[in-house]
């Protein structure tokens, strides 16, 4: 069964930068293309960043030039590298399949606020 675990999410004043992790078990990352998400109060949850497994990588236009998707394939883990942060980037960030067709994890919480 595939599950994710996400991590790294919290409070930061805006301009600031978090990495966000994800363990996955039940499936390797280097076969599937893999995906961030997020999902913000009252909106629905949107792809944010996309980590194919020939290595390619795809951003919404809102996160282009600040957000960094990477992954350690020895570790099976994924990153969500965000500088820059604004206070628009506040959700819970979710990773999954691109597009997704595992359960959802928990998700991690980032909230930008000064």
């Amino acid at each position: 069964q595939v599950q994710f675990v996400e991590s790294g999410g919290g409070l930061v004043q805006p301009g600031g930068s978090l990495r966000l992790s994800c363990v996955a078990s039940g499936t390797i990352f280097t076969r599937d293309n893999m995906g961030w998400y997020r999902q913000a109060p009252g909106k629905q949850r949107e792809s944010v960043a996309v980590l194919t497994s020939d290595g390619s990588t795809r951003y919404t236009n809102s996160v282009k030039g600040r957000f960094t998707i990477s992954r350690d394939n020895a570790k099976n883990t994924m990153y969500l590298q965000m500088d820059s942060l604004a206070p628009e980037d506040t959700a819970v960030y979710y990773c999954n399949h691109a597009p997704p067709i595992a359960p959802w994890g928990q998700g991690t919480q980032v909230t930008i606020s000064s």
